[in-house]
């Protein structure tokens, strides 16, 4: 699925994890149009390739993703108003498919994070399911700092992360903070040595890659719809999606390695 020359590598292996890597090292992974368009492309087909058990979001070399590619914005100065505006909107219309595609796939996303997860790239953590940062990760909105408003969810993610005025404070200061606080927000779940960030997430994927895949499907689905639903509501769609796991080969698995006393050995189906 992926070459030398691309920007967004996407490998899948026997495991069922597929390992995309956001790759333009040299530019910290920022969100260049070509690193846009690839991940817009590479990103939706994952939702529904039923030999994926777990996805990992995670960058080449020692960043996660810089944010916006400020090169691209200082040539967009140069179009007409209402022209860069189409082309801003345009552009971030394709990735939000993506996005929407990270957050409706039945199965767990996870963001590895190190260096700087910076604008879109604080974004894209924010969008994932679990995230495990290591200890020199630096997180910042940063959008302030060229005057510009937060896009890519953050408003919508952290804003379900995040009290109203640590939300704010992260927009109207753009301050940078580490893993720890990171942690401590919510944004991130784990946070390790950066030497062993590579063995702890491929532990956690596959922990997740071995779970009861329909189950993560149908709790995630549930979290997603808490936000809007009444309670009467939530509490239709809960009996509704554990009778729909329960139906499932791994919740017999589940039952009789339980009564077995041995692990369970799911299957995904």
């Amino acid at each position: 699925m992926s070459s030398s020359e691309d920007k967004v590598k996407v490998e899948i292996d026997s495991d069922g994890i597929a390992w995309v890597t956001l790759n333009e090292p040299e530019v910290r992974n920022a969100l260049s149009p070509e690193l846009r368009a690839q991940f817009v492309e590479r990103i939706p087909p994952l939702e529904f390739d039923e030999s994926v058990r777990c996805v990992v979001i995670r960058g080449a070399g020692a960043h996660f993703m810089a944010g916006g590619d400020i090169r691209i914005m200082r040539q967009r100065l140069q179009m007409e108003t209402s022209e860069r505006s189409r082309n801003i909107v345009s552009g971030l219309h394709d990735i939000h498919h993506a996005i929407f595609a990270l957050r409706r796939m039945p199965k767990p996303v996870i963001a590895s994070v190190q260096g700087a997860a910076a604008g879109f790239g604080l974004s894209l953590v924010a969008a994932t399911d679990l995230a495990i940062a290591a200890d020199d990760a630096v997180f910042t909105l940063a959008y302030c700092h060229i005057g510009a408003s937060p896009d890519g969810g953050s408003s919508y993610f952290l804003g379900r992360t995040l009290g109203m005025k640590q939300q704010m404070e992260l927009a109207f200061l753009g301050d940078r903070f580490g893993a720890e606080k990171a942690k401590d927000l919510g944004i991130v779940n784990f946070v390790t040595p950066v030497a062993d960030l590579a063995a702890e997430t491929d532990k956690l994927a596959r922990r997740l890659a071995a779970g009861p895949t329909k189950a993560y499907a149908n709790a995630k689905a549930l979290f997603n719809a808490s936000g809007h639903l009444s309670m009467e509501t939530q509490f239709q769609m809960e009996a509704s999606m554990i009778a729909d796991s329960m139906a499932t080969d791994d919740h017999r698995e589940g039952v009789n390695a339980f009564l077995d006393k041995r692990k369970p050995n799911f299957s995904g189906r």
